[in-house]
């Protein structure tokens, strides 16, 4: 259907109108491949799926310009060829969600890591089934809105007071939270350390459930669903074994949300002293990119998650 995919080539400029006519003069990152056409379907109108992802094609293309842009690897339009092809086939693969802002947060690491194109896209695509929902967002709600509900939870139990004042600068829904775990805290981290994260957040979520629950989304095998003994217990990560042995079964307890909840304990002091409305929160929490402790989070984050735990049992 568009023929630069593979070329080691992207487009950054729309190819197509809304109504799917072609715009023949545009350039496919400064080239156009001798049968680029950017054409309708055969039978003369194009589907309106085919005209929504032509329509993406360009918007993935900025994006990937502005991905990573400090690291070598992507100096070369090479690469960053490589991960628009991944992301554009994979906005045609799931018809559902299609592409959105910050995939290509995800999936860089995938294509720097590995060198043929393929195991990248089966890599991002096994990524996505974990974190797709993350990326399904409305007119009325965000991906992430179960994680920030469960974020304000954690909050309101283990520091009543921040949580109190973050409410009362209408704050009390923690958008301002919202890319931190769209995207997995790779803008707040440095490119290693933010890989490092998902190492451990992956390995300590782990239950020989996960994978059937992936290929199997409506299967109704879950965590709790059977009689856990200590053999089996064993095969648990550490963060999701201690859910399980404490009962606590709320699917959307994600280590990353007490990732977060870390980084704000962290900040307490300034928040509760400094910030005066949303903005501050946002300016404050803003000046941690780069410069936090990855390992001090994740031991922090298992601290809060262990007294969260024992205080959401008592009540």
């Amino acid at each position: 259907m568009v023929p630069v995919i593979g070329r080691g080539k992207f487009i950054t400029a729309a190819i197509i109108t809304d109504d799917g006519q072609p715009i023949i003069e545009t350039s496919v990152n400064g080239n156009l491949p001798d049968d680029f056409g950017s054409k309708p379907s055969d039978n003369g109108s194009a589907d309106k799926r085919v005209i929504q992802w032509k329509r993406s094609l360009h918007q993935i293309g900025l994006d990937v310009v502005r991905t990573d842009r400090i690291l070598v690897f992507y100096e070369t339009e090479k690469n960053q060829a490589k991960l628009w092809d991944i992301l554009a086939v994979y906005s045609w693969f799931d018809g559902d969600i299609g592409y959105v802002q910050g995939m290509s947060d995800i999936c860089s690491p995938m294509v720097i890591l590995l060198d043929d194109e393929a195991d990248a896209f089966w890599c991002f695509e096994r990524a996505m089934r974990r974190l797709r929902e993350n990326f399904r967002c409305s007119t009325t709600s965000v991906g992430v809105q179960s994680q920030l509900s469960t974020l304000a939870q954690i909050i309101k139990t283990i520091d009543p007071k921040l949580h109190q004042h973050l409410e009362e600068l209408d704050g009390g829904e923690y958008l301002f939270a919202f890319r931190m775990l769209m995207v997995l805290f790779r803008r707040e981290f440095s490119f290693v350390d933010s890989l490092y994260l998902w190492e451990v957040m992956w390995a300590m979520e782990y239950n020989p459930n996960m994978y059937l629950l992936y290929e199997e989304p409506n299967s109704s095998c879950q965590t709790g669903s059977q009689k856990i003994n200590n053999k089996l217990l064993k095969l648990y990560g550490k963060f999701e074994r201690k859910n399980v042995q404490t009962g606590w079964t709320e699917q959307k307890t994600a280590l990353a949300v007490f990732v977060v909840a870390s980084v704000l304990e962290t900040k307490n002091k300034r928040l509760l002293k400094e910030a005066k409305g949303l903005d501050d929160v946002v300016q404050i929490l803003g000046e941690l990119t780069g410069n936090m402790d990855v390992k001090k989070a994740v031991k922090e984050a298992l601290k809060i998650h262990k007294k969260y735990l024992s205080k959401a049992k008592k009540s």
